[in-house]
This record gives structure tokens, sequence and C-alpha cells, in this order.
């Protein structure tokens, strides 16, 4: 019996039984649409996916068509669709056209050149470039031109070149978009395509004009040679844009009644790369730029656009003195437009031009300090950088003043660069030594702590410099910092000029101004403020120190001047068994000492403060590293009360503190290095930190002294191409450890791990426990500072066992 169908058809009717027709695109899109929400809208989508898989399993042609479209449509909305890529090649081998546009659309939005699979794509675009239908040819320039590798476009290239010169104007036009996309990948391929180049610009065709000019630019801007031969189109592309602006090409292509904006710009573009620094190209194409700027209508946002780019042009190239003040006249129109971008666009030009046409853009100020108070942040920045720009010795005051309102009512993220900004002009064109101190007064008081580290030491170089206003500088910084505190530079630098000036603060004369009457007494109190008050940091309490000092040698009456005298003879403790031997000139005689208790009375706030970062719990007890204090290395017994509980309110400390007797290893810290007998080694070293360059090891040693000790030395280096300055190492254990930490090596960690910083931390555990510690680091670096809480959980059981 003779069979009713082919094996084909009988395989068709198998899977038709098997599996349904997919829904079409338009129905999968409507579905997705209806979901709620998106986790419906994903099971939707894997639920499709699945289904596409088992089609592409079955190797069914009829439909992969339409399945690779909704792939794609997913693959659009995010979701993966690699799977698919193979389906994407087998439509491309297709004879339908329906099947290869998908094919090669799908190729262009899931395939990337650094996939293995471009190879077996060569040979299908070879054979579609050559293939009798037009629209064939099309996707294959297309796909070539979007996703080609280098390997394809050195074996395709002449595939493009021939049909670059062919008489088709539909595959013209793409093949020279093609070819922009080859030159880019295998540049070396450029001189392949100049003679295809020589009647490119003849073509009547808009799309073979328009993408034959965006190839002569790409050629000019990656090749010299390339831009030496094109120079000679000048006078042929100055020719065609003079009749778009007075005919127009067509109609068809007008937008918003200018003719062909797309193709003036283009053109604008070319002619700007062709007469930069060229003479001769740039004479030939001054007339045309002249026209196109008076004659461009401006209401629209595409003549804007031609505008924008005739102005790069012109400042580009050699052109004349007047047509630079007319495009500069355009930027100026500009900054009148309503739309932000626009004027955004303004700035940054004239931003660029302030240097070489600096009088044209001052006729535009008062337009710019207008923009000064735009809402848009990005707009005032850009009107900052051009004010501080035009700023001259002319117009100083008048400046000053509209840039001294903005860094008033400016946010914060513009404060520091304001205030910079202002310092450096007004050092450089300062019509008056009080006239400059008095600007710098007004920015130290209105940016208050966002003025930069680095203006305070250059703020009192200059008030050095000027000895005949010390009166009245001191006297307007002293009026200024009177009960506030809080912007650091100002007080800073307040606090020196009170130490080097004192003495003219309290003598009542200055001819500047009327004098105020100060004591020395209220001087005093506003440096001893200064170093209580909370708000102050180190290096404000340092040169409120600093100042103190100085005006020990400036007031007679109320600073004793033994302050600063010699220190007395040290007396060296060492330790001798249970009694400790006290040395004083070579004599020695054993003494048994007695543990004094702890000063009561007040601590500084700033104590806790330093501290209050590191501390997470009430269970912990910050370190007081070692320093020198006003009374005898031989108080060893009054060193801080480390057991004690320290405020942490910000407040001084009113209650005494508790009488505590201070452990046998605080005695050890009077010396520079800490003093132990035997050392038992074999404790493991730990790194405690390694961050940002900085790395921070710990190494242990156990005192015989006292096995409750662990002497623990840091060692801190610096891995980065720039040294670490202003180093603090600062560290917090629980309250049932003790801690001493010792001053350090240094302050500064050479670069590139060349040295490091050594210093000592003492920790008794009396009980112990397993140690746990939290530092804080504080240090300078590339020009900001830095500072950064760790815990160290990781010691070895060596350490504290």
């Amino acid at each position: 019996m003779k069979p009713s169908g082919t094996v084909q058809d009988l395989k068709l009717s198998f899977f038709s039984q098997r599996m349904p027709a997919p829904i079409r695109l338009r129905e999968l899109i409507r579905t997705i649409r209806t979901a709620r929400t998106q986790a419906e809208e994903r099971e939707m989508i894997q639920k499709e996916c699945a289904a596409i898989r088992s089609s592409f399993r079955e190797e069914d042609n009829t439909y992969r068509c339409r399945n690779v479209a909704k792939l794609l449509y997913m693959h659009m909305l995010g979701y993966p669709a690699h799977f698919g890529q193979l389906e994407c090649l087998k439509l491309i081998a297709s004879q339908k056209f329906t099947d290869k546009r998908i094919g090669y659309l799908g190729a262009m939005l899931l395939l990337d050149e650094r996939q293995d699979v471009h190879l077996l794509m060569t040979n299908c675009i070879k054979n579609d470039l050559n293939h009798s239908t037009q629209y064939v040819q099309g996707l294959a320039l297309c796909t070539l031109g979007c996703m080609g590798s280098s390997e394809m476009c050195r074996d395709l290239a002449g595939e493009v070149e021939k049909l670059l010169k062919t008489s088709n104007s539909y595959l013209r036009k793409k093949a020279a978009l093609c070819a922009v996309h080859v030159i880019r990948k295998v540049p070396e391929l450029m001189e392949m395509f100049l003679p295809a180049t020589k009647n490119l610009l003849n073509e009547k065709n808009h799309g073979v004009l328009h993408t034959s000019v965006v190839l002569l630019t790409e050629m000019c801007e990656r090749s010299p040679d390339m831009l030496a031969h094109f120079r000679k189109l000048v006078p042929q592309l100055v020719r065609i844009l003079k009749n778009l602006i007075m005919s127009g090409y067509s109609p068809e292509h007008d937008v918003s009644g200018i003719s062909d904006p797309f193709l003036q710009v283009r053109i604008l573009r070319l002619l700007r790369i062709l007469g930069r620094n060229d003479d001769d190209s740039s004479e030939a194409m001054n007339d045309i730029l002249a026209q196109v700027a008076t004659n461009t209508e401006t209401s629209k946002n595409v003549g804007n656009a031609i505008l924008y780019e005739t102005v790069l042009t012109i400042m580009d190239i050699k052109s004349e003195s007047g047509l630079r003040v007319l495009a500069i006249n355009i930027l100026g129109r500009f900054l009148l437009n309503n739309d932000k971008n626009i004027r955004y666009v303004a700035l940054t030009s004239l931003l660029k031009t302030v240097q070489t046409d600096h009088n044209a853009v001052q006729r535009h100020r008062s337009t710019i300090v207008d923009c000064l108070k735009d809402l848009d942040v990005s707009i005032k920045r850009r009107a900052m950088e051009l004010s501080f720009a035009l700023v001259n010795g002319n117009n100083v005051r008048g400046m000053m003043k509209e840039l001294l309102y903005f860094l008033d009512s400016c946010e914060p993220e513009f404060k520091a660069d304001c205030a910079s900004g202002i310092f450096l002009a007004a050092e450089k064109y300062a019509p008056s030594k009080r006239w400059h101190i008095d600007t710098i007064m007004r920015v130290l008081t209105t940016a208050g702590s966002y003025v930069r580290d680095d203006a305070v030491p250059n703020l009192i170089q200059l008030i050095t410099n000027s000895v005949e206003m010390h009166a009245y500088t001191v006297q307007r910084l002293y009026k200024a910092i009177l009960g506030d505190y809080s912007q650091q530079p100002l007080v800073q630098v307040a606090s020196w000029c009170i130490g080097e000036y004192g003495d003219l603060l309290v003598s009542g004369q200055c001819e500047e101004e009327e004098p105020i009457q100060v004591t020395e007494d209220e001087v005093l109190d506003i440096l001893e403020s200064v170093l209580i008050s909370n708000m102050s940091a180190s290096v404000t309490r340092g040169y409120a120190l600093t100042a103190i000092m100085k005006l020990s040698t400036r007031f007679t009456c109320t600073v004793k001047p033994a302050l600063l005298e010699r220190m007395p003879v040290m007396e060296k403790v060492t330790t001798n068994g249970p009694a400790e031997i006290v040395q004083t000139n070579g004599e020695t005689e054993p003494a048994v000492l007695e543990t004094k208790p702890p000063p009561s009375g007040p601590q500084p706030a700033s104590q806790a403060n330093d501290l209050l970062d590191l501390l997470g719990g009430s269970d912990i007890t910050p370190v007081i590293p070692t320093a020198p204090t006003s009374k005898p290395a031989s108080a060893g017994g009054e060193l801080l009360d480390l057991l004690g509980d320290l405020n942490l309110t910000g407040s001084p400390v009113s209650a005494p503190a508790p009488q505590i007797a201070q452990p046998p290893f605080l005695l050890d810290g009077l010396s520079s290095q800490p003093i132990f007998n035997d050392i038992a080694t074999g404790i493991p070293s730990i790194t405690a930190y390694n961050k940002n360059g900085l790395k921070i090891d710990f190494t242990f040693e156990r005192s015989n002294t006292n096995p409750s000790v662990t002497v623990i030395t840091i060692q801190a280096s610096n891995s980065t191409e720039l040294e670490m300055t202003d180093f603090v190492f600062q560290a917090a254990v629980p309250k049932t450890f003790q801690l001493q930490l010792l001053s350090p090596s240094s302050s500064v960690i050479p670069a590139f791990n060349s040295g490091t910083i050594t210093q000592v931390i003492k920790v008794l555990n009396p009980q112990k426990q397993q140690l746990r510690m939290r530092i804080k680091l504080t240090y300078n670096h590339k020009g900001s500072a830095m500072q950064d809480l760790a815990e160290v959980n990781n010691f070895p059981p060596q350490s504290w066992q």
C-alpha cells in the first residue's frame, strides 16, 4: 500500500500533534502587559522561555522566526536570551527574507565581537553582501557595521569597498556607514576606501551625502595624511552649506523651518576639523560661518543646535576677531534662554574661550553672575568657575561682592571651592591691604569649617606680611570668635594672631578703627575657652596652647614666666625586685615607691571626645596616650586614672575620680622605652589593619616583671606612592583591662614601604580574659584627611593566657 505523504509531511504532522502552535509576538506582548506585579511578569516570561526552548530542541523550522522574535522582545525587557544565539545563525542561513531579517536583528542584539560564533557568521555575511537582492545586502551591511569584529572587518572590507562604488544609492549610504565601523576597528584599512571617497560629495542623494560627510570626518580625525588630503574639499563643503541655508536641500528634510539641520551640523563639524591650524582653510569658511550665525532662527532648539556647532567651529579655527566676538555674543544670548541645557552649554563654552577672548566674555559678566542664582546645581558650578575666571584688577571689588553673597547662600558642596577661589583672587587682585584682610575675614566667618586646611597657613603668612595691619587684624579676629568656636579655621587663625600680636590687642591702639578695650585676663579666658570647648579639634587646641605660651613673653601681669623655664633634673626609676631604686645625678638609693592615687578634679571633656567614636558600649575604656605633663616624671603615681569612668557627654567631669591605686606596670611608661627583663618570645604576630595602602602589624612580648602585662608593638607601613602625615593611632579596650599607649616614633609614614612608625601599647590583663580592642586611625593622605575605625579580635591566645 502506497503512503499517503512524504516523510517530512508525516514529521510535521507528528509535531503538530505533540506541540500546539506558539502564540504570536503581539499576543505575548499583550499578555505580559496584563501582569500586575513583577513576579507575575517573571512567571509569564519563564513559562514562555520554557516553551521556546522545547521548540528549539525539536528543531522546529516552522516557528523558529516567531520564537526568536519573542525572545528578542524578552531580551529588551531585561531577561536572559543567550540560548537563542545559534537559532539566529540558522535564520541568517535561511533563504527567506523574513527569516534573515529576524536573524540579523537577533545577531546585532544577542552577539558581540568577543564570542567565537562570529566565525560562523563571516561566510553568511559575505554571501549576503553579494546577494542579488539589495535589501539582503543592506541587512548584511547593517549587521557588519554594528557588531563586526576586527577579524570580520579585515575579511569583508573588500566587499564593503566594492559596494561603496556601486551606483545603487541605497547600498552606498549603508556601505559608507559600514566603512566607518571598519575604519574604527582596523585603522590601517583606511587607504582602501580613499579611491571610493573622491566623488562622494557630488552625490545628489541626501542619504549618501550625509553618510559621506560622516565617513570623511572619521578619516580626517584618525589620520593627519587624510586631513591634509581632504582640505582641498573645503570650497565644495562651503558651497553645499551655502545652498542648504539659502535654498534648502529638499523640503522633506526640513525640521521646524530649518533646512536639513542634521546635514548642516555634520558639515560644520567637518569644517571645524579641516580648518583647525590652517589659515587658508579658515579664511575660506569665514564668510559662510558668519552667514550661518546671522541667518539661523533661534526660536527653536534645532536652530540653537546649529548655532552651537557654528560657535564651536568659529572658536576652533583661525577665524577673524569680529567673527569670534559674534560667536561669544551668541553664547551670551544662550544664557538668557529658558532651557537649562542651553544655559549650561553656553557657560561651558564660555569657560573654554575666556582665556583667549577675555574682553569679549567680560561684556556678558552681569548675565553670568545672574546664573549664580539659578536653582540648577550644574549651572551654578559652571557660573562660579566662569565668574572666577572673569575676575581682574578692574572688577575685583564688584565680583568679590557677588561671590561673597553667593558663598553665604550656596549649598555646602560649593563652599570649599568658592572660598578657595576667593582667597586666590583676593591675593592676586587685592586693591589694598585692608580690603584684602576684610575679604578674608568675611570668608572665614561665612564659610566656617568648609575652608580647606591649607588656607590657614597661607592666611597666617599674608597677615604676617601686612605689618601695618597687625593691630587691626587681631582686633577683628578677636571680636569674630567671641562666644563662637564652631568655625575651626577662623579660630585657628585668630588663636595664632592673638598669640603673636596679643600685646597690640590689649594696648588699646589701632589706627584703622576705634580700638576695643580688652584686658589680659579676658584674652586668656578666650584661649582657655577654646581649649575646653568640645567643638575644638586637636589642631585648634594646639594653636591655642601655642598662643598661651607666646603670651607668657608678651603679657607681664597674668602669665607666669616660670611656666617655660628650664626643666628640673629628671629622676630615673629602675626595677630591682620588690624595692624601687631612684637614681638622681649618679647616686642611687633604695626606696619603696608608694603608688599615689590619681588626682581628683575636673578633667577636660576633650579626653573623652577624642575616642568617642571608638566606644560602642559602657564596658569600653578609652586609652589616654602618655604625654609629658608640667609635673616631674617622678610623679608616676599621678598618671591619668585609666580605670575610672570617663564622662562621654562632651562636658567636663564634675565629680572627683575614684581613689584607685595605679598598677605597677603603669610606672614603666615614665621612660621612653618599655621596661621589661627577659622577654618570652614565641607569640605569633598579627595584622590588625590593612586598607587603602596602610598596614598595621601587632607583635607581642611578655614582661617577666608582671606576667599579666602584655607589651604590644605596632608597626605602621605605607605601600602607596605618597607619604601619610599627621598619623595618630588610638585604641580602646573593655573595662576589665588596663591599657597604656606610649608616644609613637614619628607622625609620618614613608611611601613605598620604605619605613615604618612604631608605637608601644601595654595591656594589663589580670583576669586572663580574651583581649578585644577597637582602634581609630587618623592621617592625611594626598591632601585629604582620612579617618577609619576597626575592631581587632584575632589576638593569639598566647598574648592573653
